[in-house]
């Protein structure tokens, strides 16, 4: 039979452990504005890590890339005046030292010409909202037969629209939820065609949420009944 301090010992062991544990680097890619862009338009590249004691690579198609802007835990490429040779796959490399520690994933950059008119965004029930709350994005174009894309900056995926209405429902929404939105259509032939991204909407999703439970505090039932098994048997 454990000690009560042992117990407690045990407890606060357990939490510092959880909470000093090291966590192996992520990196994120991502393109802003996002969407496909126009010969001649400006794009910046820009990668992520949640540490600031390494330093970035970034990689086109395999081949590193020369020129890069590093700020902390961001890097940066720009794409001005974009021609079809800017098109390809990137990626970035994150380096403590000379070893790659993390990787990011490929993000596909893609320059054509936009033909199709420019849509409309517009959100519903407002681009305010509160946590917990459902919104509606609308993405409107006047060309037929077209599909769209939902984009939200910050993030390498997009939203595929449904054809029949061009809506996307988002339920539930919470403050990770916010950011800017835009969308993009383009025509289901084989020479698929694009229009120019849409007019950008700022969704801010703000409000009073619970507050989370200090890890300490986790433990505190399972050693609660292990002091009261312990009671019993003195």
């Amino acid at each position: 039979m454990l000690p009560v301090t042992r117990v407690l010992a045990l407890g606060t062991w357990l939490v510092s452990q959880s909470e000093a544990t090291p966590s192996a680097p992520t990196i994120s890619i991502f393109q802003k504005p996002p969407g496909v862009i126009p010969p001649g338009g400006s794009i910046t590249i820009c990668c992520i890590c949640q540490h600031s004691y390494g330093s970035f690579v970034m990689y086109k198609d395999g081949d590193q890339v020369p020129v890069l802007e590093q700020s902390g835990s961001m890097a940066e490429f720009s794409i001005s005046s974009a021609t079809y040779e800017d098109r390809g796959s990137y990626n970035c490399h994150y380096l403590v030292g000379d070893t790659v520690v993390a990787r990011s994933t490929e993000l596909e950059v893609f320059v054509e010409e936009l033909c199709l008119p420019r849509p409309n965004l517009s959100v519903l029930p407002g681009h305010k909202v509160t946590p917990g709350a459902d919104v509606m994005f609308r993405c409107t174009t006047t060309h037929p037969s077209t599909g769209c894309y939902l984009y939200l900056e910050g993030q390498i995926r997009a939203q595929i629209l449904p054809r029949e209405r061009g809506d996307y429902n988002l339920s539930l929404v919470q403050e990770g939820d916010s950011g800017r939105y835009s969308c993009q259509c383009y025509t289901f032939n084989a020479s698929r065609e694009w229009s120019a991204v849409s007019n950008t909407l700022h969704l801010v999703v703000r409000g009073e949420t619970s507050a989370q439970p200090h890890p300490a505090l986790l433990f505190l039932p399972a050693i609660c009944h292990i002091l009261g098994e312990l009671e019993k048997r003195i």
